[in-house]
């Protein structure tokens, strides 16, 4: 059994991720959350500390009141903050915020007794593979934008500066759950359910798709990362995501009929149309902000498909949802309450919503 004062440390605790990571923690363990000020809070039970992750001094301050409230020993260190956007334009903060935020938590859990260090990366650092071809952990690297290539310096940084504290490099799939809550998901259910022209339209092939993870599945696996930290390897990178991944055509069809009862048809254009459309859409004051960027256009055809037996294997874990299965929820909780689903995904409900 742990020591009473032996505390999980979550960073990034007020995101989607972060929120549902402390509430399962804290029912068994003492639980620090560093995040900046703002809603959503974590639940009262944990002991959320305000820290800025560019600012050496906020980290020195945010540790200092781990060590006075909780002393020194730090059963997980679970790093979920990072800076990223899907702008696609470079920015400071990735270096400031993710990379040498990174350091300055290191650097400072030195003087603790950290029994483990979970780095939250994405599988975007993974060169995209052909459909039914699966990226394992050793799988080359070749980041194509800002925020994985943030996570490739970090890993590298990590490496040289963990000391003698044990890490887990965590590459994970695109996060959702039953509502949405995931970007390009959320995005491609408005399209549809609006019937948008760029619902009908791919500038890539469509055969091809991303790897995801179900929320519920990603907090479980942290769980089994942190009970099995002493018999996992001191230095271990792992790939978490569902072994089904979805096309987009795939993605489509079942959207299609879930939210309209038709089938819908995807045709591909070139890409030089799609970016013309994309930077009108970006230049032009159109309402809402659009989120297809002429910079995505030429990741259209990357496709993610994951091998995920280094993950079985230690942990014994097995994703117990689906994209797949989940997407009738996804679409229930829309129709239900169209408002509520816009407003869960920070999305701009049509006029005729609002009317």
């Amino acid at each position: 059994m742990d020591s009473p004062k032996a505390v999980v440390l979550v960073t990034g605790s007020s995101g989607l991720i972060g929120s549902a990571v402390v509430e399962r923690f804290a029912e068994e363990y003492p639980v620090v959350g560093f995040d900046l000020i703002g809603p959503p809070h974590p639940p009262a039970s944990v002991d959320c500390v305000e820290v800025d992750f560019s600012s050496d001094d906020s980290v020195r301050h945010g540790l200092r009141q781990v060590r006075e409230r909780h002393g020194s020993r730090i059963v997980s260190a679970i790093h979920l903050a990072a800076y990223y956007d899907f702008k696609g334009e470079p920015s400071p903060k990735y270096d400031e915020i993710t990379v040498r935020g990174t350091e300055r938590l290191l650097r400072g859990l030195q003087d603790f007794r950290v029994e483990q260090f979970v780095f939250s990366s994405t599988m975007l650092v993974h060169k995209p593979t052909e459909p039914g071809q699966r990226i394992d952990e050793d799988w080359p690297l070749e980041p194509k934008w800002d925020y994985p290539q943030s996570k490739v310096a970090t890993e590298e940084l990590i490496r040289r500066q963990h000391g003698d504290i044990p890490y887990v490099l965590l590459r994970i799939a695109g996060v959702y759950d039953d509502q949405g809550h995931s970007i390009p998901i959320a995005r491609q259910i408005q399209r549809i359910y609006e019937r948008r022209l760029t619902s009908g339209v791919y500038p890539g092939d469509t055969s091809r798709g991303q790897a995801f993870t179900h929320l519920d599945d990603l907090v479980e696996a942290l769980w089994l990362l942190v009970q099995r930290r002493r018999r996992l390897p001191s230095e271990l990178t792992l790939l978490l995501g569902e072994p089904e991944t979805l096309s987009y055509d795939e993605l489509q069809r079942a959207l299609g009929r879930l939210i309209h009862g038709e089938e819908w048809d995807t045709r591909r254009i070139p890409r030089v149309v799609a970016k013309t459309g994309a930077w009108l859409q970006d230049k032009l004051p159109l309402g809402e902000e659009p989120f297809i960027k002429p910079w995505m256009i030429d990741l259209a055809d990357d496709h993610y498909e994951l091998n995920i037996s280094r993950a079985r294997a230690l942990l014994g874990w097995e994703p117990k949802h689906s994209l797949r299965a989940t997407l009738p929820k996804m679409v229930t909780a829309l129709q239900a309450d169209p408002i509520e689903w816009y407003q869960a995904n920070k999305l701009e409900p049509p006029s005729d919503l609002k009317a």
